[in-house]
Parts: structure tokens; C-alpha cells; sequence
């Protein structure tokens, strides 16, 4: 029984999916157009890390007061 549920699945499901899309990725291979310097990428990591601590040290320092009930 399980063999013919199997070949059944295996020939029904291409028609119950129906035309399927297919994704390409766009990938470059040649150099960046621009250097990134030193002083842009300190500026971009430093808003990555103020974006992403940011809002667990705030969470973290008011944890007492997200405690009270009030």
C-alpha cells in the first residue's frame, strides 16, 4: 500500500504544484567600482552595533522597572 500512495504522490504532485518559478541569483564578479575606506566602514559598523545592542542594553538596563506591577 505505502509503495502505491508513493507513485501516486510522485505523479499527482508536479500537477497539483503547477508551473513552478524558477530564481536566478545576480552575482558579480568584478571589483567594487568605489574603495570602501577605513573611516566609512568604523562609521557603518558603529550604527550596526548601535542598531543592534542598542535596544537589548536599553531592555537590560530597565529591567527592573519591567518587573514592577503596577
Amino acid at each position: 500500500m505505502p509503495g502505491l500512495l508513493r507513485t501516486i504522490a510522485s505523479r499527482a504532485a508536479p500537477v497539483l504544484r503547477g508551473q513552478t518559478v524558477t530564481q536566478t541569483a545576480n552575482l558579480y564578479t568584478r571589483p567594487a567600482k568605489e574603495k570602501i575606506g577605513v573611516l566609512e566602514t568604523t562609521i557603518a559598523m558603529g550604527f550596526f552595533t548601535v542598531a543592534i545592542l542598542g535596544p537589548s542594553g536599553w531592555v537590560l538596563a530597565h529591567l527592573e522597572d519591567y518587573k514592577k506591577k503596577e
